[in-house]
């Protein structure tokens, strides 16, 4: 069924589009990379074991920091990467890298290419993408320092600094591309927090346009189309005709109020209301062809109400006229059809300010995302069909 308007709300849930979705991504990538990192170290770091590497203290390591990985990227995965994460990636990282005399043999060691190194510059990485500036990148230069300080211990300078150096160029280029990304993300959410306030008052304002002229067409269908009859002169002003139908217009007034708070999700019988309008009008000979159909009560009420504006137009408009009303359902469809064989009119000559054809059957019907499509011609009777799709 096609979503009926409902009232304003909260937009707190989907004020910051862009930030979620920078949180999304740079969780899971994060979770990934520290993942493929664990693995590779893992492989690596048992393929080469020749002294001084200590077996005993390697073997451990490699068992903590690949399940480290693991958990680490479950955990992301499912909860987003906080503080204790990142400290806690930042702490076994630069252990390790102090480690490096024991746990990367000297021949894999230059060219920034042992697990060591791989593991340091995933971890300065993450960090970047994941935590404030102010503190992740004082994490990364421990690690860097770290790094530089094992490589050292290890005998082996020239790789502490060649690596040191590609370190803190990793830290500067993701701590200024994530800067530059959240700044970005913060203006279009911005942007975008602006255009939904602008929609929402628009959404207010129209509302308050569509209760006031909802408010016109339940008057133009009850009180208004009285004092048409009476000025007409089709009841007497003292006629027991008249008091009958002052009456049912403020039964009619009370039930539409009391229909409006009806919950959107609400259903009701759309025959049994299409019967009430015919109560409304004992006058006008109809013939009704009305199978059970249940809608939304918001739909059933817009329906029945278009329905009982094109019979009291045939009552006000042509009196002595047979009228027909027949409901249908086909496929999610429903349709309302009122036909009578009276003179018609060409809506085309219809003016802009009469109210009951334009408001009471057409906009009423819009107000649920229906339709209304009215065929009529001079000495050709009129049909008014009126149509609704749940299909939306």
């Amino acid at each position: 069924m096609p979503a009926l308007p409902d009232p304003i709300t909260s937009p707190d849930a989907v004020d910051r589009p862009a930030a979620g979705a920078f949180a999304f991504i740079f969780t899971r990538l994060p979770a990934l990379l520290r993942l493929s990192c664990g693995l590779f170290c893992l492989v690596v770091a048992l393929a080469v074991r020749t002294p001084p590497v200590r077996a005993e203290l390697l073997l451990p390591a490699v068992a903590v920091l690949t399940g480290w990985s693991l958990w680490y990227a479950s955990r992301a995965w499912r909860n987003g990467i906080g503080a204790p994460l990142v400290a806690g990636d930042v702490a076994l990282t630069s252990t390790a890298c102090l480690a490096i005399p024991v746990l990367v043999a000297p021949e894999v060691l230059p060219g920034e290419a042992s697990w060591i190194a791989v593991l340091a510059s995933t971890t300065v990485i993450n960090a970047q993408a994941t935590a404030p500036a102010y503190w992740s990148i004082p994490a990364g230069l421990l690690v860097v320092a770290a790094y530089a300080t094992g490589a050292s211990l290890a005998g082996n300078p020239t790789e502490a600094k060649a690596h040191a150096t590609t370190l803190l160029g990793q830290i500067a280029c993701t701590a200024m591309m994530t800067a530059l990304m959240r700044r970005r993300i913060a203006r279009a959410d911005a942007a975008f927090l602006t255009a939904q306030r602008a929609t929402r008052h628009a959404t207010v304002a129209r509302i308050a346009r569509e209760a006031e002229r909802r408010q016109n067409r339940d008057l133009h269908d009850t009180v208004l189309a009285t004092l048409t009859m009476v000025g007409q002169g089709a009841v007497g002003g003292s006629s027991t005709a008249l008091r009958e139908r002052c009456a049912a217009d403020l039964r009619t007034l009370a039930a539409l109020a009391e229909a409006r708070s009806v919950p959107h999700d609400a259903s009701a019988r759309l025959d049994e209301r299409l019967r009430a309008v015919l109560a409304r009008l004992p006058n006008l000979p109809v013939v009704a062809d009305l199978p059970p159909c249940t809608v939304a009560a918001v739909v059933a009420e817009a329906i029945a109400e278009s329905a009982y504006a094109a019979l009291a137009n045939v009552a006000n408009h042509a009196p002595g006229a047979r009228a027909t009303l027949r409901l249908r359902r086909f496929a999610g469809t429903v349709t309302v059809e009122v036909a009578d064989n009276g003179p018609g009119f060409d809506p085309a000559t219809v003016p802009l300010h009469r109210y009951g054809l334009r408001e009471s059957v057409r906009g009423r019907m819009a107000t649920i995302g229906g339709r209304a499509d009215i065929d009529s011609a001079p000495g050709e009777g009129t049909r008014i069909r009126l149509e609704w799709s749940d299909v939306g």
